[in-house]
């Protein structure tokens, strides 16, 4: 059972077995007599094999057998101000949970009797502050004024003030003498004057922070003295401590004592343990022991003194040693040296009031300070006043004090926008703050922050994210990105707002190497599905380009050899890629995409096979080297060369006797370069077909929020996609395809592999659930799924279109009536396999978006190749009307 309480109370650490903190290295300054250390929680709570009764380990250690039933209730009453805690949950959540009054101990459980101070502490390793003090005696002086300090510490609570964790007085024996030790537990904090040096901060900016320091130490004294009417008594250099967010805490509480100046019958000594203060920092009627004087002064009167010792402190960088080097003010600044000069002021009551030397002392105003407090009170800023401070942020961190920065406004930053406080401007501000941190750093206090945001609802927010998402994204763990940030993210491709949709898209390209092969197939290439028929040019220009950029993240599918069916993602990058470019990109009325879809077959043609590229691909790309479109025209050309090279190179294997070449072949891209992004969308009305995009090299504002778009694919080698400037090129219609391709959803040119007739793992993913379209997409879906026919030759003149007749079994020409709905006949194109076999052979069948449900108006049947409705007019307009009657 000893060795049981050691574990328990004791750990494995040094100290007393009643103090749960391991004790560390001491400092080489501390205050007074006290031993400032460095300390850690500690946490090895032991188990112990169930008993038939409850065991109960009080505060001081000891180990008590308790029958039950008994209530938590009837063991707090043994134990006033503890509370009881379950051993197993404190092992199981590193916390100390506080049982229920009304909570009855289980049989075999142990229990641990806790002050109610550590009620969810944390016993995780955590760092901590050890102070300890060592008496002969339990009578010695500084032992009671030790026990004083630590009454004081932990019924005082403020801001500015230490934190108190947890205290302990231990006895110990050394033959016949004995020594008491007291020990208090703080936050973790360090000597005001180490942590200076280790700072080295220089001129303005050792200034900005020595006004910033100040000014806390003297808002915790102006509360001691104006709201609690109490008397510090001793604050100096020693007394003040620097947190690990480099705060200034007022400690050193020993000789705190009331005022009671408005006491007639006191007349002894206000500070029982005045003793203690060094003669250097008293003041005058303080070292006369005037009490009467000290009674009749402000209670702000002794500690206003005190700060202008620990201002001479500061700044001389020496410690006080007599009251006459007071005198010396070359170091004290002078917007700073009016209010130095009244703090120490020869008679109390014209001493200078701390609470007015932090509202309106002239050193205090400075841009730390400022940015600091507004920070803290962020809450109470209205939205316009937080939107210009985070833009302005930014540029203001670059001018404060690096290290205060990063330990100080960075965490307060980090928790304004995890909680909602902050606005969307302070995610540009955090994202620079965090480039200053290591990897190490980043990950751990920039990155959950980050990952917690995508959970947002604020769409400022989201497109910040996906806007940064290059900054950021390499940072992120494949785990979290396929578990945490994708199923956020993911809803932005189904949003309104077109801007978001192209951001979403864009990310992907971060995000895709980083998501499993399930998530790629199953939902990523579902929605690209969608994508790729929006109503927006740039989105669907720019979902070809990502897909040619993630092609090598596709899954190559294999048949597996022990039932030779084809796996879940079988045949995903070959057979999605051809279909996506071919029939999609090449046949969008949108030059751009259709450019696109050249440059991506050229990216990915080590994808496919020699029997693909002469079947599947040459004869779509053909066709587009008399595009309307000359940059079309010109990569048509350049892919048609490549291409061929390919089946050359095939050729002249299979002549030498080389099989192997029948496999694959490609040509790269010069530089193996990936694909820019060729456009981004504008807010100065809605984006259509008939308005050209800019070029890829521009930088287009993405929203009024939003200064500029932010390019993922920047660098140099990068091979962007020409954007023509011509204002007419959505009415130019692509060149109709000499075969008939298949589309998403369509058959392959009648060309299917030995088991066409196998499932291949697509048949049991349900589509995307797809909102009725708009006229516009309901468009662009009915020409991508209409199948193509080849163009009969007519005799007739273009001009005698009035007199072309439409036969039952002809097709309209599909680029010059695109508004036509699909035709309702029930003849099948040649070469065509019957429809019940459409998905059981194509992979991308049961992921393409559905099928528009909205019907176009069709165009009149007179209007020839080309041509385009008429416009509605708006407004009123003349109506002429016959009548029978006149």
């Amino acid at each position: 059972m000893l060795k049981f309480l050691k574990g328990v109370v004791a750990g494995s650490g040094s100290g007393p077995n009643n103090l749960p903190y391991n004790i560390g290295e001491p400092y080489s300054s501390a205050w007074g007599s006290w031993t400032h250390s460095r300390g850690t929680s500690k946490s090895c709570y032991s188990y112990v094999e169930p008993q038939s009764t409850a065991t109960i380990i009080d505060a001081h250690g000891n180990c008590l057998k308790i029958k039950v039933p008994i209530t938590a209730t009837e063991i707090m009453l043994d134990e006033p101000r503890h509370v009881v805690s379950l051993v197993q949950l404190i092992r199981k959540t590193g916390q100390i949970p506080v049982m229920k009054a009304d909570e009855e101990l289980l049989v075999g459980e142990v229990y641990l009797v806790v002050p109610a101070s550590r009620a969810h502490c944390k016993d995780d390793g955590s760092p901590v502050s050890i102070f300890s003090l060592s008496g002969s005696n339990a009578n010695d002086g500084h032992l009671a004024a030790g026990r004083n300090g630590v009454k004081r510490l932990r019924t005082v609570r403020h801001p500015n003030i230490l934190s108190f964790l947890h205290s302990t007085e231990a006895e110990t024996f050394d033959g016949s003498t004995s020594k008491v030790t007291i020990y208090i537990v703080t936050e973790p904090v360090m000597p005001l004057s180490e942590k200076i040096k280790e700072l080295g901060l220089e001129c303005i900016q050792r200034d900005e922070y020595y006004a910033w320091g100040l000014h806390r130490i003297a808002k915790a004294v102006s509360f001691l003295n104006n709201d609690c009417k109490l008397v510090h008594g001793n604050v100096c250099l020693a007394s003040v401590v620097v947190t690990q967010t480099l705060d200034w805490k007022l400690h050193a509480f020993d000789v705190l004592s009331e005022f009671d100046g408005n006491s007639e019958a006191s007349t002894g000594p206000m500070l029982q343990y005045e003793w203690l203060v060094g003669a250097q920092y008293k003041p005058m009627e303080m070292s006369k022991s005037d009490w009467a004087t000290i009674r009749k002064s402000p209670p702000w009167s002794i500690d206003s003194w005190g700060l202008g010792c620990l201002i001479y402190e500061l700044f001389s960088g020496t410690e006080l040693s007599k009251t006459e080097e007071l005198r010396d003010t070359a170091s004290i600044p002078k917007s700073l040296l009016p209010d130095y000069q009244r703090l120490l002021s020869s008679m109390p009551s014209r001493r200078l009031n701390s609470a007015k030397l932090a509202e309106n002392s002239e050193y205090f105003q400075n841009k730390l300070v400022d940015t600091i407090h507004f920070m803290e009170i962020l809450n109470l800023k209205d939205s316009v006043e937080k939107d210009t401070f985070f833009r302005k942020l930014p540029n203001l961190a670059e001018q404060l004090p690096r290290q205060i920065v990063l330990k100080k406004l960075l965490p307060l930053l980090a928790s304004s926008l995890e909680f909602g406080s902050a606005a969307a401007p302070a995610l540009t501000a955090l994202l620079k703050m965090g480039s200053w941190l290591s990897s190490e750093e980043f990950s751990t206090k920039v990155l959950p922050t980050i990952v917690k945001l995508f959970a947002s609802n604020d769409r400022a927010i989201r497109v910040g994210l996906l806007q940064h998402i290059d900054q950021y994204g390499e940072s992120l763990s494949a785990q979290i990105v396929d578990e945490q940030v994708y199923p956020h993210v993911v809803t932005g491709f189904s949003d309104t707002s077109a801007v978001l949709r192209e951001l979403t898209l864009k990310s992907m390209l971060v995000l895709a190497p980083k998501l499993s092969q399930r998530t790629i197939s199953g939902s990523l290439l579902k929605y690209l599905s969608k994508l790729q028929v929006d109503e927006e040019p740039a989105i669907r220009t720019n979902t070809t380009i990502l897909l040619g950029n993630i092609a090598s993240y596709l899954n190559e599918g294999v048949i597996s050899s022990t039932d030779h069916m084809r796996d879940i993602f079988g045949y995903t990058r070959k057979r999605v890629l051809i279909n996506a470019f071919t029939v999609r990109a090449l046949r969008d009325t949108f030059s751009p995409a259709r450019g696109a879809g050249i440059m991506a077959l050229c990216a990915t043609s080590s994808s496919y096979d020699v029997n693909e590229i002469a079947t599947r691909i040459l004869p779509n790309v053909v066709v587009l080297t008399i595009d309307p479109d000359s940059d079309v025209r010109s990569k048509a050309f350049q892919a048609v060369d490549q291409f061929l090279q390919i089946v050359k190179q095939y050729h002249e294997k299979t002549n030498a006797g080389d099989s192997t070449g029948a496999a694959s072949g490609a040509i790269p891209l010069p530089g193996n370069a990936l694909l820019g992004w060729a456009s981004s969308l504008t807010h100065k009305g809605k984006p259509s077909e008939q308005t050209p995009l800019a070029s890829a090299n521009s930088s287009v504002p993405l929203s009024p929020v939003v200064s500029s778009a932010s390019s993922v694919m920047d660098s140099s080698n990068i091979m962007p996609v020409r954007i023509s400037s011509s204002e007419d090129i959505a009415d130019q219609p692509a060149p109709v395809s000499p075969s008939s391709t298949d589309g998403w959803g369509e058959l392959e040119n009648g060309l299917h592999e030995e088991n066409g007739n196998e499932k291949d793992g697509w048949d049991d993913i349900e589509p995307l659930e797809e909102p009725k379209p708009s006229p516009a997409l309901a468009n662009i879906q009915a020409a991508q799924k209409r199948p193509v026919s080849q163009p009969k030759l007519q005799g007739t003149s273009l001009q005698a279109k009035n007199t072309v007749k439409i036969t039952k079994n002809e097709d309209d020409d599909l680029w010059g009536s695109i508004a036509a709905p699909p035709p309702k006949s029930t003849s099948k194109p040649l070469n065509l396999k019957p429809s019940e076999k459409v998905d059981d052979d194509d992979p991308w069948a049961a992921i393409a978006a559905p099928q528009p449900t909205t019907r176009a108006k069709p165009l009149s049947a007179g209007r020839g190749h080309g041509a385009k409705p008429a416009a509605t007019k708006l407004g009123a307009q003349r109506i002429n009307r016959t009548s029978s009657g006149m």
